[in-house]
């Protein structure tokens, strides 16, 4: 597993580049499951053990990544600070950017998958085809670059979630038959020998700070990401139209 590292810290807020398979809280359903971030950031930052709205199980922690998704996750530092975050993210001004490799050739090059997404019957999964506690949905998509191979054809994108739901990019692409490489939950079983995780990375977040200005943050996708990329461009041919 890469290692957990600070990108961003001012003296209100932490942004982490969290790796994949690493669970950011302990939940009922994954108890006692190793360790996790919220672990790390109580040994390095004590003072955030009373923030947050269920600060026994993820003190700070704003906004969530499964597990298997690496990339940038915000931190409150203060009570203030994370009132302030969760404002941002529920009215919609925080603007998020994924990358994500997927079976298949998406088109058209750009567009917005639409679709509200509820809990499947007698599981912990997500799916567009159910009316159980269903809540609007959408992610704007636009294709970096095609592969193809002699086994399958593959998009690489960059994915803009409009709303936070649990699983929703995942959930959103495996819905117009493009699941996401790796994914074994809302994809297929089996996967290339050559695919090590679920290919889904958060790359920004852009908002606006309280004492005014802008904060853009970036995280490159980590090593085992970039890997399986280089994996796939040395099997396929990379056309872009």
């Amino acid at each position: 597993m890469e290692k957990i590292s600070i990108i961003y810290e001012d003296e209100w807020l932490i942004a982490v580049h969290k790796p994949a398979g690493l669970l950011v809280h302990q939940t009922h359903r994954q108890s006692g499951s190793g360790a996790t971030l919220v672990d790390w950031l109580i040994r390095r930052y004590p003072q955030i053990a009373n923030v947050g709205d269920d600060p026994k199980t993820r003190p700070g922690i704003v906004h969530r990544l499964d597990k298997e998704t690496s990339g940038i996750l915000l931190v409150a530092k203060s009570q203030e600070c994370f009132d302030y975050l969760k404002s941002l993210f529920k009215s919609k001004e925080i603007k998020k950017t994924y990358l994500a490799l997927v079976f298949g050739r998406v088109t058209p090059k750009t567009g917005v998958v639409s679709k509200p997404i509820g809990l499947k019957s007698g599981t912990v999964k997500r799916t567009v085809h159910t009316k159980k506690l269903l809540k609007e949905a959408t992610t704007a998509y636009r294709v970096l670059e095609y592969f193809k191979n002699k086994d399958n054809e593959f998009s690489f994108l960059e994915l803009r979630p409009q709303t936070g739901r649990t699983h929703q990019l995942r959930v959103h692409l495996a819905s117009i038959n493009h699941p996401i490489v790796g994914d074994r939950l809302y994809g297929s079983k089996t996967h290339p020998n050559w695919v090590s995780r679920l290919m889904l990375h958060a790359y920004a977040l852009e908002f606006s700070l309280r004492e005014g200005g802008r904060l853009k943050l970036e995280a490159d996708p980590p090593e085992d990401f970039q890997n399986t990329m280089r994996s796939v461009k040395n099997i396929s041919i990379c056309y872009n139209s």
